[in-house]
């Protein structure tokens, strides 16, 4: 027998998106996760259309439609989300035995909102317009976690190592030492290894294992006295971690648009000015600090040009006045007896 023949060139498209349609109703329709699946891409296609609509913004595009201000209100896209996700919420508990989909539908509409309310998560956390400013970052955190405990969850990991009907003693010691690990893994400063960790056994397990990082709560606990162990910390930091922000900076910059350089309103370092204002005016230089005269008590007397007129005398009754002295001469007082006020 000969070798099967060789797909021509118009057909090889065709068995690629064969395969993809066969491989999706395998593993995402016949197992039931196409809701799960819808919500994942209606997150991920909003997040991105949102983000490109406010760099889009941001740039000044004539041709793309603006902000939305009704009446001068400007209203952001978090309110959008948060009634999107009220209506398919509520919509998907409303739907009663098998929806079809109907269920499908309000998942990707789920997950859409989802998409416009993490994208501001960090205007919420901060409650103040923080978009594109360094506390903005949080919002690409909370995007990107999201989209990973999602697909974790797609592909069959369960948090905790899962749960079957009924609950054994196993189980339930196997999730509290799990727990034990992460909280370890986040009292170190793993953020997302610990977060992560929950869904990946594995992953916690090497975070509480290795080396905590110089500012984390733990190395504050256990390393003050391990001065060897906080200089390991620290190289470590300094060799790994700095590379990894680096790395992460760069991308998010690329996926979400790079922050303002000074806050809403000041001009940055180079001297231009935000969002196209007007270049602001030089600072004014500060006052000089005027200096402190000393205490009154310990103040030195100044020595007076004119000395100050003496009180005039009053004579004791009885006494007799004694001559005046001639001017210009110094003499005894008025009175034979001095008698001061």
């Amino acid at each position: 027998m000969g070798d099967p023949p060789i797909p021509r060139a118009p057909e090889v498209p065709y068995a690629m998106w064969q395969w993809v349609l066969d491989t999706y109703r395998e593993r995402i329709v016949d197992s039931g996760r196409e809701p799960l699946f819808l919500l994942l891409l209606g997150l991920i296609s909003s997040f991105l259309f949102i983000r490109f609509s406010v760099r889009m913004i941001r740039r000044g595009t004539s041709w793309w439609p603006g902000n939305v201000q009704p009446g001068g209100l400007h209203i952001h896209h978090v309110v959008f989300g948060q009634t999107l996700i009220l209506i398919c919420g509520v919509g998907a508990f409303t739907v009663r035995g098998d929806g079809g989909q109907l269920w499908n539908v309000l998942a990707g509409g789920f997950g859409i909102g989802a998409g416009l309310v993490l994208d501001e998560f960090a205007l919420v956390l901060h409650l103040e317009d923080v978009y594109w400013s360094e506390q903005g970052r949080k919002s690409v955190d909370a995007v990107i976690l999201a989209v990973a405990v999602i697909g974790l969850l797609l592909v069959g990991e369960l948090p905790l190592g899962g749960f079957k009907a009924r609950l054994t003693a196993g189980q339930l010691v196997g999730a509290g030492i799990l727990l034990l690990l992460v909280a370890v893994t986040l009292f170190k400063g793993k953020l997302w290894t610990g977060l992560l960790g929950v869904m990946l056994p594995p992953l916690a397990m090497v975070g509480a294992v290795r080396l905590a990082r110089p500012q984390s709560p733990w190395a504050r606990w256990r390393y003050r006295a391990r001065p060897k162990r906080m200089a390991r910390a620290e190289r470590r930091d300094a060799r790994i971690h700095r590379r990894l922000v680096t790395a992460k900076t760069s991308f998010y910059n690329v996926l979400a648009g790079a922050p303002d350089t000074a806050p809403p309103g000041e001009a940055p370092a180079d001297g231009t000015a935000p969002d196209g204002a007007a270049p602001a005016a030089p600072p004014a230089s500060p006052p000089r600090p005027r200096p402190r005269r000393p205490p009154r008590r310990n103040r030195p007397r100044s020595p007076s040009r004119h000395p100050r007129p003496r009180p005039p005398v009053r004579c004791p009754p009885g006494a007799a006045a004694a001559p005046s002295a001639p001017s210009g001469t110094s003499g005894s007082p008025p009175c034979s007896t001095w008698w001061p006020d």
